[in-house]
């Protein structure tokens, strides 16, 4: 019971909250004031029902108005498809009319917007606009408006496309002097006097210049062609009128580059790594030692082919020495004496021949040591090969020449060292048998005496 009357309660402050009624005291107030709130409501809803009526009319013209704008524009949207149509047939009309007007015109434009296209990528790869810069750009905006559009190029514009083509030619015959900034090799940039040879090379202050791509500025090269070519640079910067040698690359530069990165002797050197040290140090102390040997024996010979004119012995050379045995035993017989003359001879030999032996060892050695560098650098290649596979030719090609430099290492080494010894082996042995042939006639006449 407490319940129901809560929610008779309830229902009765919806419906008398749009009233603003009291709060009810009692049941009977509080039915009360349910009907005057569903009075109220239903003349609100009437009042409003009215309203919708009185404006039906009115709504009603607002709907034959939009029907009569639709219509029209139904009727504008027909008309513009017809107009669109119509435009298209006399469109394509006008075009097939130009294009039989036109006839081979359009072609030449058509060849025209290439050439335009190719001369600006060619004259932005030029030496030529670095003395005149600027030169491409007006080419690639001709190009690209060719291309994007339809229309025509003029005739100035038809003459800059033969005028940079002839400024090209005539200028790829000149040798020119004119003031850039060039890009050190510290990446300092200086203005300074440069000399341009054609479309080929650059040079400034004895060095060889690069374009830079996509740029009209030039830069030293970092690393710079061996010396000979160097020296051109300079003679043609100090040259007058007169015709000198000068290293000129056809290609614009890209010989150049390639010649840049081939490695220069030292660098050479460098790849055969410890091996080809070794090697190095051995042909530097074998061709020390042939040196000590053949200022020694040069000298040596000339004092025994004195000595073979005289008759008294001297001590400073080893034929007097081996003379000087007949002085020491005059007394003794034919067989003593040759013991004795043989006994002065092999006293002599090991200072003749000092050192020749080591000469030999160098010369077989060095090949061998090269082979061993050979086989350590292929091992080093084939591991590279097994880690990072053969995609990159370079990496084998590099590893094998590397490898290789031992084997040219040794054979450097060697040949020179087998022809010292050969040399010197000779001149050993010239006056081993010199002593050899005085000792025979000095046993040969002391034979005939005591006969």
């Amino acid at each position: 019971m407490l319940k129901l009357k809560h929610l008779i309660a309830a229902v009765g402050l919806v419906f008398a909250m749009p009233l603003a009624a009291q709060e009810p005291v009692n049941l009977d107030e509080l039915l009360q004031q349910l009907k005057d709130g569903k009075f109220a409501q239903t003349q609100d809803n009437q009042a409003r029902e009215a309203r919708f009526q009185a404006q039906a009319a009115e709504q009603a013209q607002i709907l034959r108005e939009a029907i009569a704008q639709r219509d029209r524009l139904e009727q504008l949207s027909a008309e513009l498809e017809s107009q669109f149509e119509t435009n298209e047939r006399d469109l394509a009309a006008l075009e097939d009319a130009l294009t039989q007007r036109m006839g081979s015109l359009k072609e030449l434009f058509g060849v025209l917007q290439q050439v335009a296209g190719d001369t600006a990528s060619t004259l932005q790869n030029s030496y030529v606009s670095v003395e005149f810069p600027g030169r491409s750009d007006a080419l690639s905006d001709l190009a690209q408006k060719m291309g994007s559009s339809s229309k025509l190029a003029s005739i100035e514009e038809i003459e800059s496309v033969w005028f940079a083509l002839q400024q090209e030619m005539t200028e790829s015959g000149k040798v020119s002097n004119f003031e850039t900034e060039v890009t050190l090799a510290n990446g300092e940039k200086v203005t300074k006097p440069v000399v341009r040879v054609g479309t080929f090379n650059m040079v400034a202050d004895g060095q060889y210049l690069e374009l830079v791509p996509g740029t009209d500025a030039v830069a030293e090269l970092i690393r710079q062609p061996s010396g000979r070519f160097t020296a051109t640079a300079e003679a043609l910067e100090q040259g007058d009128e007169q015709p000198v040698k000068f290293g000129l690359d056809p290609t614009g530069g890209s010989i150049l580059g390639l010649l840049v990165q081939a490695p220069n002797l030292k660098e050479r050197i460098d790849q055969g790594d410890t091996v080809g040290y070794i090697i190095i140090a051995l042909g530097i102390i074998g061709l020390l030692i042939a040196l000590e040997r053949f200022v020694t024996l040069t000298l040596m010979g000339g004092k025994v082919k004195r000595q073979l004119k005289q008759s008294e012995a001297k001590q400073d050379n080893p034929l007097g020495r081996v003379m000087a045995v007949q002085d020491k035993y005059p007394q003794v017989d034919t067989e003593t004496l040759e013991l004795k003359l043989s006994e002065a001879i092999l006293r002599e030999v090991p200072k003749i021949t000092r050192n020749l032996t080591f000469i030999k060892i160098i010369s077989v050695v060095a090949p061998l040591l090269g082979l061993l560098g050979t086989v350590t650098g292929m091992i080093n290649t084939f591991q590279a090969i097994t880690l990072f596979g053969t995609g990159d030719p370079k990496l084998m090609a590099g590893g094998i020449s590397q490898a290789l430099v031992t084997t040219v290492l040794g054979l450097v080494v060697a040949i020179p060292m087998t022809l010292l010894f050969a040399t010197l082996n000779t001149r050993s042995k010239n006056i081993v048998h010199v002593l050899q042939e005085q000792a025979s006639g000095i046993i040969a006449e002391r034979s005939e005496r005591g006969h």
